[in-house]
């Protein structure tokens, strides 16, 4: 927890101050009487489970949604924001859950990106580094201006986002989901960051789904639920169970698997895998791993170490070389929608992206991916009846929480977009399921629906490759794990004698765990490449790389051919061998 500042004897008004606040969108209300009272120089933090109202609450205050009802104060005066340009004039900076930097920029220019310092008709960028460098050094923050933001990991690539806002004047910080890419060193550096923030008079709303950490870093905290405040609490009176039973009315899950499932024979083989970037030199270096029926293999890397190239290679969405068998037959050269007719299951890293057509209703988005397979076709045509019934049965089996199946995909929370995509990836019985990231920016009740499901699969043989931030969900349901470093799989680790704080340590390159080291995998250094380092192994994320949209919505069960429709259209019968 923070030092707080000391209170003016004359008691200043809260910095930020809720009263009333309501947001109705068409079918729903979002926030319902929201009171929120946030002391000067404290961290307050705000929890709540997806759909909960966080999202639209944090956007009001930013000036990028509008209450239809209620006030807002700032420092005890009404404000009424128009855009976030007036919110930032009011001192008021958001860092979301997403990083928006530029990796082809430097840090400099990443921050002062519309609001350059002028000098004549050009940029004055001695006075903007200037500026950088003593917010930087005020706040001890560690940023150095001119180095480029692909050459940083994702902790440094976190402390430029808050030098944006300060940059800019905030004296009030929105941090959304700030700790969901780190490794647990890397939160620990973050709240040493955010406490000294804080001794110097600054306030932080923290939104976080984890809740021990929550209870770490805050001075105070709102519970939210269907839309309206129902608990402020301190978090000396308050557990991590309490603070899950006031969120979702349940204890807090736990990932922990304890019976073995695993059994002999293998369902995925992937053998000499190696994906190269744009530039020809490897992003994944030689890989290779079984996973058997009944066995969830989980990888440990820190973002941007080849996780995301190594799943879309598997996917084939992205040329490898290599062989890659599923149930013992060779589907090197298969395209994508084939490898999903194999039996691959996918939960993809970004679900608004490569998982959902947000503008289409759920009945459509259970179609994609599998447009060539029952209930969704009948003979050549899809078959919107059986595909609206089989939507019907997933949204009640796996809890999605929607008005109906013809509403769009973006009316939903994000864990109730999980739930449906999991749902959907969990039909048609997979003989191997890729699930990336199942529960990140998900609620304890959402995460605990998917832990479940994934536990009772893997009962029933299923096999999973498991790609995941939260280290504790890669501990706990993992049969076994390796750890990824700069594209090579660099250790293999026993879940059952790890730590997070070890594990993180091993992805960093920084030692780790009593892990065997792999076998088969080449010297850190070959191929021109550098010894790792904790500051060299979160290079730029994959996103500049990463495969073209046409070919990277497998979900949408397109495969080598750019052309392939990615789902079912609207009107009229629809054959249903498009996307082949």
């Amino acid at each position: 927890m923070s030092t707080p500042t000391p209170p003016d004897p004359a008691e200043d008004p809260p910095a930020v101050e809720l009263e009333g606040i309501t947001k109705r969108f068409p079918g729903v209300v979002a926030n319902r009487d929201i009171r929120l009272s946030v002391r000067r120089g404290h961290v307050h933090a705000i929890v709540g489970e997806n759909g909960a109202g966080k999202s639209t609450l944090m956007k009001i205050l930013y000036g990028m949604q509008h209450p239809d009802e209620g006030v807002i104060r700032v420092g005890g005066k009404p404000v009424t924001f128009r855009s976030p340009a007036d919110a930032i004039a009011a001192g008021i900076g958001m860092v979301h859950q997403h990083f928006m930097l530029a990796d082809n920029l430097t840090v400099l220019e990443n921050i002062i990106l519309g609001s350059e310092p002028r000098r004549g008709a050009g940029i004055d960028f001695g006075a903007a580094r200037k500026k950088i460098k003593e917010i930087s050094d005020a706040y001890g923050l560690g940023v150095s201006p001119d180095t480029l933001v692909e050459d940083i990991g994702v902790g440094a690539r976190q402390r430029v986002e808050i030098l944006k806002v300060l940059y800019r004047g905030a004296r009030i910080l929105i941090l959304d989901e700030p700790t969901a890419v780190l490794v647990p060193q890397e939160v620990d550096e973050l709240f040493d960051n955010l406490r000294g923030l804080v001794r110097e008079g600054l306030t932080i709303i923290f939104i976080s789904h984890k809740l021990d950490e929550v209870l770490s870093v805050a001075d105070a905290i709102t519970v939210i639920r269907r839309g309206t405040t129902v608990a402020s609490v301190l978090p000396k009176d308050v557990t991590a169970r309490r603070l899950a039973e006031l969120m979702v009315g349940s204890e807090l899950p736990s990932p922990e698997t304890r019976e073995s499932t695993v059994t002999d024979v293998v369902a995925l083989s992937v053998r000499g895998l190696t994906v190269r970037g744009g530039d020809g030199r490897p992003v994944v270096r030689d890989v290779s791993f079984d996973i058997h029926k009944g066995e969830v293999l989980g990888i440990a890397g820190v973002e941007g170490n080849g996780q995301a190239e190594l799943v879309e290679a598997i996917m084939g969405m992205r040329p490898a070389e290599g062989v890659i068998t599923l149930d013992g037959t060779d589907m090197s050269h298969w395209p994508t929608l084939r490898r999903r007719e194999g039996g691959i299951g996918y939960i993809p890293e970004d679900r608004q992206r490569h998982g959902l057509l947000l503008n289409s209703p759920l009945w459509e988005n259970r179609i994609l991916g599998h447009q060539t397979r029952r209930p969704n076709v009948r003979g050549p045509w899809i078959d919107r009846a059986g595909a609206r019934a089989d939507t019907q049965r997933i949204v009640d089996a796996y809890d999605v929480r929607t008005p109906g199946i013809d509403v769009d995909a973006a009316a939903l929370s994000g864990g109730n977009q999980q739930k449906l995509i999991v749902g959907r990836e969990m039909s048609g019985d997979p003989v191997v399921l890729i699930a990336s990231h199942p529960t990140r920016g998900v609620d304890v009740g959402a995460q605990a629906a998917i832990w479940d499901h994934l536990r009772a699969a893997r009962a029933a043989g299923l096999a999973v490759l498991l790609i995941s931030a939260d280290l504790d969900e890669l501990i706990g349901l993992s049969d076994s794990l390796k750890v990824l470093l700069r594209g090579q799989v660099v250790a293999d680790v026993d879940p059952a004698g790890v730590t997070p704080e070890l594990l993180g340590s091993a992805m960093t390159g920084a030692g780790g765990p009593d892990a065997a080291p792999a076998t088969g995998t080449p010297d850190p250094a070959a191929d021109g490449g550098e010894t790792p380092d904790a500051a060299a192994t979160a290079q730029a994320t994959s996103d500049s790389e990463a495969a073209p949209d046409d070919q990277a919505v497998a979900a949408g069960g397109r495969g080598d051919d750019p052309d392939d429709p990615p789902s079912a259209g609207r009107a009229g019968p629809t054959p249903a061998g498009e996307g082949k």
